[in-house]
């Protein structure tokens, strides 16, 4: 018997009431006794020159800034794992995209989150594999600058797929110097990253930047079944003033990637010495993804206090990805080894036109923009095969196309220099079809329309405070598939929500963010990708706590953490059966973070996540983990030498857990159990990075 969620709910409470207070406590007396020391020269000072923002919409930035200078982002992981409270899983091979968990939902792969790069859409809609699917892989996390993120449906210019949500990645527009990094760890791990300056110095000191960068990855993996998977990065971006008042941005990438995966286990299997922790009943998935991007963007300021934006960027897309989730169910002699598969085209632009008026103490900004994205997949495919060689039956196989046209205006009015209100309007949309190819090339089309109003409120008490409430609806668009299949219906389900927080520095060393929220999404159609079937789902309601601490007691010693309670139930469900599978009840993260002005730094890093229902009725468990990693670095400004050191306690967890249904060869019946994939066990990885020049434009 597994106790009800009011005693998990009680213990995550108790848990979160106990950090908050212990902190607070912990901090508060070091911090406001130094409040009014000036800091030293020689000191690494972050926190005391950081301050509590007075933009409207944007008071997560102290945070987001706070990160980025302290955490440095050395792996595709870490590059998500940068948005306070979301989690991540890994459950087919370093080449798919990770499982996102934020503030109490599977994100499946991208489903309610949106995640731009430089204003470019990196979820897939109507994807072979899931709604919204989201491989950041194509990133060369040592390019990042910075990572906007906000929490909720409250952004007139987010669209789709943005309700937990927005995430915003920035590369560099100029680097600061030529760099070559070697790193080699355990289990046949090797990775190259290396970036040079295209233009000299005499040209980069006239605004102008141009630059290269390649990443190269392999690795064996901790699996029996080694991965052999393989990664290879190429961008190259040019940023420049092109006259005094435009600027232009161009980017070229390409990525591909190629692994074998050993998936998701049951737990019977290695309960009973079928195969070990880290084995695998089908030994033939894997898969191939590759993305080749064109990105532009001209801003362009003019003399009345407004600014233009444009952007047009290109996508060409491939994926071909192949999974065993049931093993023999279906098909008792081959296995049930399935394909996804599909070749897509992707283009759009991004306009937005905003101007500042003034009148006494009052400041009003008005933007309009518009948002356009077409999307077009050749052959989306769901088959049957056996070792990726042989195909047995083909379920789906279809052309799908899909235009989103949006258009936005978000007002912010700043009465004083204490309070202001943004109110925004924006509407969406979507004109569908699909070939369907395997019903003699039936063609189904719909057309959907949805608003989306925001209201937001901010309050400024002090310089080094931030209330907020802001409220708003939000959606995501379903599968073309389950579009067109319904006629339409709920093809934008709508998600209302609203966040109270505060932003707050009470001393120059601390900053707190505390914010309590709620998200009710209505009923959708979701089209499973593994089964090629639509499943509908009920109204759902979540509602919790974010608290964010970030500290610094001395020069030298950095505290971040975070921490996440949840409540989610689905409405329509009898008590008791109203559980949503998967979702996160309480997460922490956090670490502390070492910085000497003699080049020796390290972090001890923690991330936690709390026991969760795997099933609707909570009678199977998945289970929570405790993992701790620690990296130390020598930097010189010509070199870095470091290790890192993942899962230092080499502590046994889940990284993904599933409640499935699955027969083995020799089983009478199928069992619904468990399955999960092991999480990364002890992992040392060094590095060394070689600063090639070190010339910076002034």
């Amino acid at each position: 018997m597994h106790p009800r969620i009011g005693g998990i709910e009680r213990i995550s409470m108790r848990y979160f009431s106990i950090l908050f207070i212990v902190f607070l406590l912990f901090m508060a007396a070091p911090c406001f006794s130094q409040s009014s020391a000036p800091a030293k020269k020689d000191t690494v000072s972050i926190l005391p020159s950081v301050t509590v923002s007075m933009d409207p919409g944007n008071q997560l930035t102290a945070i987001s800034k706070t990160d980025i200078s302290l955490r440095k982002i050395n792996n595709s992981q870490e590059v998500l794992r940068i948005v306070p409270g979301l989690f991540i899983g890994q459950h087919a091979g370093g080449g798919k995209a990770e499982q996102i968990f934020l503030r109490g939902f599977d994100l499946d792969h991208g489903t309610d989150i949106n995640i731009s790069v430089d204003g470019m859409p990196v979820n897939m809609v109507s994807h072979a594999h899931g709604q919204g699917y989201a491989d950041l892989h194509f990133v060369i996390p040592e390019l990042i600058e910075n990572a906007y993120f906000k929490k909720g449906p409250y952004s007139a210019e987010k669209g789709n797929l943005a309700t937990t949500g927005h995430v915003d990645f920035k590369t560099k527009n100029v680097l600061q110097q030529d760099m070559l990094k070697l790193e080699a760890g355990m289990f046949n791990t090797y990775r190259a990253v290396g970036m040079v300056n295209l233009l000299n110095e005499k040209i980069r000191k006239k605004d102008q930047s141009a630059y290269i960068a390649s990443e190269y990855m392999y690795t064996d993996g901790y699996f029996d079944n080694p991965q052999h998977f393989n990664r290879l990065n190429l961008f190259g971006k040019y940023y420049g003033k092109i006259d005094p008042n435009n600027t232009l941005s161009i980017s070229l990438s390409t990525f591909h990637s190629k692994w074998n995966a050993s998936g998701q286990i049951p737990e019977r299997a290695v309960n009973e010495g079928l195969i070990s922790y880290f084995g695998a009943i089908d030994p033939n998935e894997g898969g191939t993804t590759g993305r080749s991007n064109v990105n532009a963007q001209l801003n362009t300021t003019f003399r009345n206090n407004s600014y233009l934006k444009n952007q047009l960027y290109y996508t060409a897309y491939d994926f071909e990805l192949y999974s065993n989730f049931t093993f023999f169910d279906v098909d008792s002699i081959n296995g049930d080894q399935i394909r996804q598969k599909e070749k897509r085209s992707l283009a759009g632009y991004n306009g937005s036109y905003t101007n500042v008026h003034y009148a006494g103490n009052a400041k009003l900004t008005s933007e309009i923009g518009m948002n356009v994205r077409y999307d077009r997949t050749n052959n989306s495919e769901l088959s049957r095969t056996k070792d990726r060689k042989q195909l047995l039956e083909r379920l789906k196989l279809g052309d799908i196309h899909e235009l989103n046209t949006a258009l936005y205006l978000d007002e912010t009015l700043r009465l004083n220099e204490r309070f202001s209100i943004n109110a925004g309007l924006r509407w969406d949309d979507f004109n569908s079809s699909y070939r369907d190819k395997l019903n003699n090339g039936l063609v189904s089309k719909k057309n959907t329309t949805i608003l989306s109003p925001k209201l937001n409120f901010y309050y400024y008490p002090n310089e080094n405070t931030s209330i907020y409430l802001t409220t708003g609806k939000g959606f995501h668009s379903n599968d073309t598939r389950v579009v067109v299949q319904s006629s339409g219906r709920e093809a934008l389900p709508a998600a209302y929500g609203a966040d109270l927080g505060v932003v707050l520095k009470p001393a120059r060393n601390l900053l707190l963010n505390v914010a309590a929220w709620y998200l009710y999404l209505e009923q959708e159609f979701v089209y499973v990708g593994d089964e090629g079937v639509v499943e509908p789902s009920g109204k759902t309601g979540r509602q919790g706590l974010d608290l964010s601490v970030r500290y610094q007691p001395v020069r030298w010693l950095f505290l971040d953490i975070d921490a996440n309670y949840c409540r989610a139930r689905a409405m329509d469900e009898a008590k008791g059966s109203d559980y949503i599978p998967l979702a996160p009840v309480f997460t922490s993260t956090g670490g502390l973070t070492y910085k000497s002005k003699i080049g020796l730094n390290g972090s001890w890093r923690y991330r936690y996540m709390y026991n969760r229902p795997a099933n609707e009725n909570k009678t199977l468990i998945a289970k929570g983990y405790l993992i701790n990693d620690v990296v130390l670095n020598y930097t010189r400004p010509k070199y870095e030498i470091g290790v890192s050191v993942q899962n230092v306690f080499n502590t046994r967890w889940k990284e993904t857990q599933f409640d499935t249904e699955s027969r083995l060869q020799n089983e009478p019946h199928p069992i619904s159990e468990i399955h999960f994939t092991p999480g990364t066990p002890l992992f040392i990885k060094l590095g060394v990075t070689i600063n090639l020049c070190c010339n910076q434009p002034k």
